[in-house]
């Protein structure tokens, strides 16, 4: 046995169904639910049901393909090991450091997210409010050191408190129904609606993030479909209710599109109801930010032990058996981005655009190895490309920040070459 599949059979399978969709849902909804629903309310007006209707229906085949690779190719290199084992090892590292370099920038803009939603109510100064994120930041990683058990149990209790957040939300918006609301339907033309999708989409990235998780899955090839099922129909239920309740009490419109959920809460239970989505706020973006970081610390230890990144990077805790290498690279770039943001260098909106394009780009990658590895399979085929063809022709609209991708590209095919061009002097 080769030292990378004895180090794979060290990551305990301890994750259970329950646990698995906990993460699945923590790893896709985000601040998205948050922020889309009134902003896409607002650009499309009531159609823009049609468009939420849309892209659940689109993601479904996202996260079908990403669930049957996992189930037949359980591993913590996640969609890595797929292009890995369809394309060959280049391509396949390659789209592990896309994944990798995605999460250290994005988990500070999930900290800050939810650190704002606390900081506004309570008047903080900024200080405070990234002591908050920080936090955010800290708390996931030292989780993950005593092992994705810890993790997945904590993951499973979160996610039940952001879903009975949510249907409170949605529950005590019902009295502020009407149906008035609902019209004119379309003040925006058809146009408005495809770009409403195409914002949209940034609400169910994340079905990715849990493959590199699949090797510790309980029973990896009954559990990780079903648990993609589950999550997605719970995930695609939330956004659209969400939406719809946002529409039926006009809670959108101006500055309060972008804290939509938050005015609709507080029309039946006034201040508290800030509080309720400050606090919802927090759980998700700890929920998502904890997903994200179990996933990259196995891609990290993946790498390393396929030689395509430092050694450090795959060191184990010696008694949990964790990867600390990778949970101490992400912290360091947790901390980078966090004083970045803190220091003014990058705003929020600017530093989310780069973990944006790199997801991208792992997806299709993914999508890629799905159409080669699951071809037997007449779903996952299907899946696989239309899968593919919705996140290439995504890309392009991807403006400034499409470069990201290329540059890692271009520095570790330079790494490549520096390595053949060693070797030769070697000998």
């Amino acid at each position: 046995m080769s030292k990378a599949s004895v180090q794979e059979t060290k990551l305990q399978a301890v994750l259970s169904l329950p646990q698995i969709i906990a993460l699945y849902i923590g790893s896709v909804i985000g601040s998205g639910i948050l922020l889309i629903p009134g902003l896409t309310a607002e650009l499309a007006g009531p159609a823009s049901l049609i468009a939420w209707l849309m892209m659940s229906i689109l993601v479904l085949p996202m996260a079908i393909t990403m669930g049957l690779l996992a189930a037949r190719y359980p591993s913590s290199g996640g969609v890595s090991h797929f292009v890995r084992l369809a394309f060959g090892s280049h391509y396949g590292n390659m789209v592990g450091w896309f994944f990798l370099l995605s999460v250290p920038i994005g988990g500070p803009v999930l900290a800050v997210t939810g650190a704002k939603y606390v900081a506004v109510l309570l008047q903080w100064s900024e200080l405070q409010m990234y002591a908050v994120a920080a936090l955010i930041l800290i708390i996931p990683l030292v989780m993950n050191i005593f092992g994705l058990q810890l993790a997945g149990k904590v993951q499973t209790i979160v996610i039940s408190l952001i879903l009975s957040i949510l249907l409170l939300a949605i529950g005590t918006s019902i009295p502020h129904y009407s149906s008035s609301n609902f019209t004119p339907f379309l003040p925006n033309g058809w146009l408005s609606v495809v770009q409403a999708a195409g914002l949209m989409f940034w609400c169910f990235i994340g079905w990715e993030a849990v493959t590199h998780l699949s090797a510790e899955f309980v029973d990896p090839q009954r559990n990780a479909i079903r648990g993609v099922l589950w999550s997605a129909g719970i995930v695609a239920l939330l956004y659209f209710t969400v939406a719809l309740m946002t529409i039926a009490t006009h809670s959108y419109g101006g500055n309060v599109s972008a804290a939509s959920l938050s005015v609709m809460v507080q029309r039946t239970l006034g201040p508290v109801g800030g509080w309720i989505v400050a606090v919802a706020a927090l759980f998700i973006c700890f929920a998502a930010h904890n997903a994200y970081s179990s996933a990259a610390s196995r891609i990290a230890f993946a790498l390393s032990q396929e030689g395509a990144a430092p050694k450090w990077f795959g060191v184990l805790h010696p008694k949990y058996q964790t990867p600390i290498g990778g949970l101490a690279f992400i912290g360091g770039g947790n901390l980078l981005g966090l004083l970045a943001l803190f220091s003014g260098v990058i705003t929020l909106a600017q530093l989310i655009e780069l973990p944006n394009a790199t997801f991208i780009a792992t997806y299709i990658g993914g999508c890629l190895a799905g159409v080669r590895l699951l071809r037997n399979s007449r779903l996952g085929s299907a899946a696989a490309w239309i899968s593919l063809v919705v996140t290439v022709c995504l890309y392009p609209f991807l403006g400034w920040s499409a470069l990201y991708p290329l540059v890692i590209l271009a520095i570790l095919q330079a790494r490549r070459k520096w390595n053949h061009f060693e070797e030769k002097r070697r000998r």
